[in-house]
Order: structure tokens, then sequence, then C-alpha cells
């Protein structure tokens, strides 16, 4: 299983790699590319086209301003499509977030929240998704929100004892 993580441009990068981080962290190959919904639309066709048959079983796209690289993608593939806005102009990526929720009927595309908690936010439901098909992640997702419910309790412990 493998996901593709897609952005528009690459100032995008920095906030796309917390996506890349987490699909590391699970041992989950990905590929990276900078593809414009607007500049590239060929390629970024092509990519979502072939997608399927390249092994790709999720895409995460991120994008700013008018933000129609994830929906451009649904449109010419099946396979789920997670969008991250990216705050890229004076809106503060609330511009994007509507682009991005805003998708007609039929061609759905999951939205995240804006920024880097969307992007490690979008990894972790593309790994929610692989698991319904790999135990192996199943597994280490239950891992990882156990630590991250220890962490918050070892947190509470602290503050108690202030």
């Amino acid at each position: 299983m493998k996901v593709a993580v897609l952005m528009g441009s690459k100032s995008d990068l920095p906030v796309m790699e917390e996506s890349a981080a987490i699909l590391r962290q699970f041992g989950v190959s990905f590929e990276m590319r900078i593809l414009s919904a607007h500049r590239t639309p060929d390629e970024v066709a092509s990519i979502a086209r072939t997608a399927r048959e390249n092994g790709l079983s999720a895409i995460i796209a991120g994008a700013g301003m008018s933000a129609h690289l994830a929906g451009v993608i649904a449109a010419h593939t099946t396979l789920p499509v997670i969008a991250v806005p990216i705050d890229a102009s004076s809106l503060g990526g609330l511009d994007a977030l509507l682009a991005m929720v805003q998708m007609p009927p039929g061609i759905p595309v999951a939205t995240m929240g804006i920024g880097k908690a969307g992007a490690k936010n979008a990894a972790l439901l593309a790994l929610s998704i692989l698991s319904l098909a790999d135990a192996g992640i199943r597994e280490k997702l239950d891992l990882y929100r156990s630590d991250l419910k220890k962490a918050v309790l070892e947190a509470d412990e602290g503050v108690r004892k202030l």
C-alpha cells in the first residue's frame, strides 16, 4: 500500500512534510509531488487517472488560495482523496478551506483543518482507511492512540500535583 502526498506549490512543503512524517512513522510508503491544478493540469489528471494501477491506495492533496488540487484529483479517481487547506493568502487559509469543503455531490473530498495539524490528520485518516485491509497498520494506530492517551494522563497527573 502506498499513499501520494501532493501539493500545489513548493511553498506548501513545510506543511505537507507533516503528512510525510506520520507516514514514515508508520512505515507506509509514499510518493511526494509538487503539481498544480492550474499550472500543470495534464500532469495532475494523469497522476489521478493512473493512481490505482500505480499502487496508490489514497491521495493527500495540500493547496492554498483557490485550492482546486484535491477536487481535480477526485474528479479523475475513485480512490480516497484527502484535502489539506494551506494558509497561503491574506485570508489565512479560510479561502482554501472553503474551496475544498464545497465539493459538488458525487465527487467527495475529505477536508482536514488548515495547516500542519490538518496535514498530520490527513495522514492519520489515510492510515485509518488503509487499516481496513492491513492489520499491521491497525495495530500501529491503536498503539499511537494509546500513546496519545498516556501523554494526556501523564500531563493530568503532573497538573494535579501542583
